[in-house]
């Protein structure tokens, strides 16, 4: 895909829609889990599946946002034609990636009952929980894997090969979920297999995929570990990193006060938590799309085209994400029966879609906007606004209106809020920084003109004075004739 001409509106949905899609099968991962754990097993083993998401999600988001700094790097290279780096930034993301994710399945392994425990996971989940996490992250390494890949792939234009991956390993990954838990009786076991083996099966097919494009290829002597890509790995995807994880900190404290409420708390919580990540697929394929179409052009100094794929990017996850919202709201009790039908578990499950769901346009404002920033070179301030927004803001309103008013739906409805203070934050921040960027973009004689667009234009205009002109003649002729 060429993101630096062409119609970009077109080019936005091709890229964003299959990214979306991949969202939507990897969320598939985690709804097949819980309706076949469900089915099979019952509540007790469905909570303990839920209760590991937001720990999950920690953990990941630190990794998986690093994968933020290759799609920004190679983007930089394509921008500015310098094409032969981009093989050893390839190869030392994915050695990342590979030490990453080892890391992650030491630390999963040896940490997975004292932090369960410390978000308060009921003695009877405990167990199964412990279990599922545990073998979920001898996965990690190949999701690591999985992630880099497809974000270098997506760095480039490629959102379709991912999607493909993913419709391949999450066909796999749910009838692995029927027969080890409907067919072997393996309960969470099962279910945490089937994922490690769909994990398996992502990692593969990625760097097959990788291995097409000449850019991309590793190759010995050519690909090389270069420290100084490393470094702007961390410079670029740190922040990123650590926006994620810091985002998923108050969720685990939000999800250790939803524990407190028991399981039908839990699994209803996680049931409808679904379909905000549903929603959130589409708003992620916008920013993904915002991040690389503004990188390369920023780095090409086409400063029309960074604003425009702002707008774009920023209108279009808006509009998916509210229409998705009301329709998922609307059929709230039919939705949620796909999971469960114990009562207790849907009422709570209700409570939240109306707190959460309903709102669920909300995060398109912080996550483009962010998305935006990061495509200008700036990772920090996206970060910094989301630690203080959906980090430190959720915390205090635990321990302050929460512990006085506890209340399932009060604790639900500090989401909105901080959706709604991050996010003002980070649009403010953007036009202040985007305006100051592109100010010495002109000031060094970097910025360029898009020369494709005006002359698109100038072309419709003059079809549009010859159509115009013809019918004056025509109307001037029956004028004459009349007379």
């Amino acid at each position: 895909m060429d993101m630096l001409r062409g119609p970009m509106f077109k080019n936005i949905l091709l890229f964003a829609l299959p990214l979306a899609a991949s969202g939507l099968i990897q969320q598939l991962f985690t709804s097949a889990d819980m309706a076949v754990v469900y089915f099979f097993e019952g509540t007790t083993a469905q909570a303990a599946v839920n209760s590991n998401g937001a720990l999950v999600n920690l953990i990941i988001n630190l990794f998986t946002g690093m994968a933020v700094g290759a799609t920004v790097m190679i983007a930089e290279c394509v921008g500015k034609k310098h094409l032969d780096d981009v093989h050893s930034i390839v190869f030392t993301s994915m050695v990342f990636a590979v030490g990453g994710g080892v890391v992650l399945l030491g630390v999963g392994i040896a940490v997975a009952p004292p932090l369960l425990e410390l978000m308060g996971a009921p003695s009877e989940v405990l167990p199964l929980a412990v279990k599922y996490l545990r073998i979920y992250f001898v996965g990690m390494p190949f999701l690591m894997v999985y992630d880099f890949g497809a974000a270098i792939l997506r760095s480039i234009g490629d959102t379709v090969r991912p999607l493909i991956v993913l419709l391949i390993s999450g066909v796999l990954n749910i009838g692995l979920n029927l027969l080890f838990v409907g067919a072997f009786g393996m309960g969470v076991s099962g279910v945490a297999i089937a994922t490690v083996v769909a994990n398996i099966t992502c990692a593969v097919l990625v760097l097959v995929f990788l291995m097409r494009y000449e850019m991309l290829r590793m190759r010995w002597g050519k690909s090389k570990f270069r420290a100084e890509y490393l470094k702007r790995l961390f410079v670029i995807g740190l922040p990123a990193g650590l926006q994620g994880a810091v985002f998923s900190i108050a969720n685990v404290f939000i999800q250790s006060s939803v524990n407190s409420f028991g399981d039908a708390a839990m699994a209803g919580s996680g049931d409808a938590q679904n379909f905000e990540m549903y929603i959130y697929c589409f708003t992620s394929g916008f920013a993904n799309a915002t991040v690389s179409f503004i990188g390369q052009n920023f780095a090409a100094g086409n400063v029309r085209r960074c604003k425009k794929a702002m707008l774009l990017n920023m209108g279009a996850s808006l509009a998916v994400s509210t229409v998705l919202s009301a329709v998922f709201t609307a059929g709230g009790r039919g939705f949620i029966r796909i999971y469960t039908d114990d009562p207790e578990a849907i009422e709570f499950a209700i409570t939240r879609m109306v707190c959460i769901l309903s709102a669920s346009m909300l995060p398109c404002l912080y996550e483009v906007a962010g998305a935006a920033l990061r495509g200008l070179n700036h990772s920090f301030l996206p970060a910094l606004f989301t630690i203080i927004g959906s980090c430190l803001l959720r915390l205090v309103w635990i321990y302050t209106v929460f512990a006085a008013f506890p209340e399932f739906w009060v604790l639900m409805i500090i989401y909105p809020i901080t959706w709604i203070a991050t996010g003002v934050a980070m649009l403010v921040a953007y036009f202040v920084v985007s305006r100051r960027e592109f100010a010495q973009l002109y000031e060094r004689g970097e910025a360029t003109d898009d020369v494709e667009e005006p002359r698109k234009l100038t072309q419709s205009m003059r079809r549009w004075k010859v159509r115009t002109a013809r019918g004056a003649n025509k109307t001037d002729g029956k004028r004459k004739r009349r007379a």
